[in-house]
């Protein structure tokens, strides 16, 4: 007869069996998308400095409103659908069709803030990552291209052994979360006003990461104007935290 403590017992016995065997990619990406990974992420805030220099975002609503657009119409869209081209290329070997998505993600920018906030960001992923994590096709293609990268590139690149709709929704949420980060010290918020936003935006997370696995790159089209000319009156705006 098995007693329910064995029962108990041998239950825990699997749980702890199976966590201590993740996936190999599922610790290197949680370690990618982490806000500690350095890439100087908490520099940048996406032009949201000036739209809550201006008035445009001024509370939990606001900010919500700005990531939003940022996900489904900017920059944000942008960089998850070339993240998914990068990654298709980077598995299939394709070093020329890799170059190549690399220089249209490069060229892709609304602004000269935007520009310096993808190449930064992606230099210094690729920094870390081909130091710390060798053996991706990143390597190569930091090598060919001097350390030149967009961001969300070179996090494709990084990802090919990675399950795609982990990925993007992976770098769908730390996109979100940074901006929030910034949102919360630039309009003020509190912290909890802070998590009530990045659990609001969950859905949204969700619903670009998973169209942008299906968006072929000659469908790209981005409509956030505002969030552009943010960005560009940022360049000269009096006081700043943030490089964007």
């Amino acid at each position: 007869m098995v007693t329910s403590t064995s029962m108990v017992t041998s239950t825990s016995m699997g749980m702890d069996t199976a966590m201590a065997e993740p996936r190999d990619w599922l610790l290197p990406l949680l370690t990618w998308m982490s806000p500690a990974y350095p890439v100087g992420g908490f520099a940048f805030s996406h032009g949201l400095e000036w739209a809550v220099e201006t008035g445009d975002v001024c509370d939990r609503g606001g900010l919500e409103a700005y990531i939003r657009a940022a996900l489904e119409q900017g920059g944000g869209w942008c960089d998850l659908v070339f993240m998914a081209a990068a990654w298709r290329a980077a598995r299939a070997g394709e070093a020329k069709a890799l170059d190549e998505i690399a220089d249209l993600a490069a060229a892709w920018r609304g602004s000269a803030e935007t520009a310096l906030e993808s190449s930064h960001q992606g230099a210094a992923f690729a920094r870390a990552t081909c130091a710390a994590f060798p053996g991706t096709p990143l390597d190569a293609l930091a090598e060919r291209r001097g350390g030149e990268i967009a961001f969300a590139v070179a996090v494709g690149a990084a990802t090919a052994a990675t399950p795609l709709d982990a990925a993007l929704l992976a770098f769908a949420q730390a996109f979100a979360a940074n901006l929030v980060s910034a949102g919360v010290r630039l309009v003020p918020l509190g912290q909890t006003d802070g998590l009530l936003a990045l659990a609001a935006l969950a859905p949204v997370v969700t619903s670009v990461a998973r169209a942008a696995q299906e968006t072929p790159l000659d469908a790209l089209s981005t409509s956030a104007l505002r969030i552009d000319l943010a960005s560009m009156r940022h360049e000269t705006q009096y006081t700043r935290l943030f490089r964007s």
